[in-house]
Order: C-alpha cells, then structure tokens, then sequence
C-alpha cells in the first residue's frame, strides 16, 4: 500500500516561505555590516595603545586593559593638552539645530505650497528642487566662499548654517510635499468649515498630522549639517576655535602623533549624537499619526 503524498507547494506558498526565510537573510546582513564595523571601533576606543599593538586582531578587551583615557583626551581642551572635542561637539550642534530650524522654517510652507496648491508649473518646481539638490556642491564652494567673504561671514557659524541651508532647503521640500499631499482635504476642508483660515489649518491640522514627516526631515537635515565637511573646511579652516567634529576628525586622521586608538575614541564621539538621536525618536518615525484622521 503506498503512502499517500503530499499535495504540491503552490508558488504563492513557495513565495511565502521564501521572502519570510529571505526577510530574516537580509535583516542579519545588514545589521552585520552595520553593527560589527561600530562594534569593532568602539572596542578600539577603550583599548590602550600598547595592548592594540600586541594584539591589533583581538575582537575582545579585558578587564585589566579597559580604559577611558582616549575619551578623555579627545574631550579635554586643546591648551590642556587634548583634542578639544568638546568645544568642537558644542560647534557642530549649533550649527546642525539652526540649519534643522532654518530649513524646516523655509521648507515647510513650500513644501506645502507645492503640494496643496494649484497654480502654473507647480509640477516642474518639484522636480527643480531635486535637479538643484541633485547640483554638485564642489561647483558652489567658491562662489558661496567668495560671496559669503564680502558679507562677512567667513569663520562664522552664522554663515555656515546658511550655506547648509541652501543646500538642505530643496530636498526637504521633495520630501515633504509627497507627505503633505497624503493628508487627507477632508481634514483641511471640515478646519476650513470651522472658522480656519489657511495659516491657521497647516498651523493647527497639517503639521500635527505630518509630524512624522517633520521629524525624518529634520534628522535628515541634521545629519547632513552633522557630517558635512567640505564647506565646513573651506568656511572654519582659519578659525579653529569654531571648527566643527567632522574638522576635529579630520584632524586626528593627518596626526602622525595621534594614536589610532583616540582616533577611534573621535569617531564614536562624532557618531554617537546621531545613534542616540535616531533611537530617541524612533517611535515618531515609525507611528503613522494620519490614521483615523479621515473619519467618515
């Protein structure tokens, strides 16, 4: 008697149980990539100079060779005999939250514009704030520094910031205007019916609803400003009490007299704010406060 046979997996159980096997594939990969180089530069970090040279291949640090004092170098003012990176941490956050202010001020009512409003090329205008984003900013290093001289504002964080925001503006209003443009009229309408007017409705309606969009925007915004480095150069080079992390960075890498391990110390001290600050607002990013919003 034979046994009876199974009947034949279907491709839409095939595809299932392939994505659900390839998902968890694809999830491990990244996070190693992504995990394992941080880890590695971490355990760098807290590892005396002499136990790196023994061993440059040890995945482990003990107990006895656990040190901070590349921490402490890097965060200790320059005239005390450290990197200064303090100073330099306090630099680069005012310059990243005025640029995350100024665009989000500049950004939102064009995003808004673009996607709410009717008028005569509003289709072509978002895609020249990509084409201008998408413009190479090696092109505009000289005119900006030239003009930016005759103002007055070279070695200025002022200036800086503006010169980011330049470059920050035309991406975060193609990417909010896609978001402003799923919040549902009906929401706007029924505010219009209240009583609001149009200031009143983006002020009191849109943007509560679009703050998850504000949100990714404006890390994005701030990790731009965070990490930039070629105007940060061309701009603070001259001025080092007001250079920025990824200046300070740049620094330790061209020290023939600076030990890789307070490098490494540098480089978890420039990532760090954005890692702790993606993790603080994860739960705006993910959270989709546009549901129920049109309610019937």
């Amino acid at each position: 008697m034979s046994r009876p046979t199974s009947p034949p997996m279907s491709r839409a159980q095939f595809e299932e149980r392939f994505f659900a096997v390839a998902r968890w594939v694809v999830i491990a990969f990244l996070a190693l990539i992504t995990v394992v180089p941080f880890g590695y530069m971490l355990l760098l970090s807290v590892k005396p100079i002499d136990a790196l040279l023994l061993d440059p291949g040890s995945l482990w640090v003990s107990a006895k060779d656990f040190t901070l004092d590349t921490y402490r170098s890097v965060l200790k003012p320059a005239d005390e005999g450290g990197q200064g990176f303090l100073g330099m941490l306090l630099n680069s956050a005012l310059v990243s939250l005025g640029t995350v202010a100024l665009t989000l001020l500049a950004a939102v009512p064009g995003a808004y514009a673009v996607s709410r409003l009717r008028f005569f090329g509003s289709r072509q205008v978002g895609a020249l704030f990509l084409a201008v984003y998408l413009f190479p900013a090696t092109l505009l290093a000289v005119p900006l520094f030239v003009m930016f001289a005759k103002l007055g504002l070279q070695g200025s964080l002022v200036g800086l910031a503006i010169v980011y925001v330049a470059q920050t503006v035309p991406v975060s209003v193609y990417m909010m205007k896609n978001y402003f443009a799923t919040v549902p009229s009906s929401v706007e309408e029924a505010a219009a019916l209240d009583g609001c007017s149009r200031l009143q409705t983006v002020r009191k309606v849109v943007l509560p609803l679009a703050l998850p969009s504000l949100m990714a925007t404006g890390l994005y915004i701030f990790m731009i400003a965070w990490n930039e480095f070629l105007f940060a150069l061309l701009f603070l080079a001259a001025e080092p009490d007001r250079w920025t992390v990824s200046l300070g960075l740049q620094q330790l890498a061209g020290g023939v007299e600076v030990s890789k391990t307070v490098l490494m110390a540098g480089s978890v001290v420039l990532t760090l704010p954005v890692v702790l600050l993606f993790l603080a607002a994860e739960r705006l990013l993910t959270e989709g406060l546009t549901s129920g919003a049109d309610k019937g």
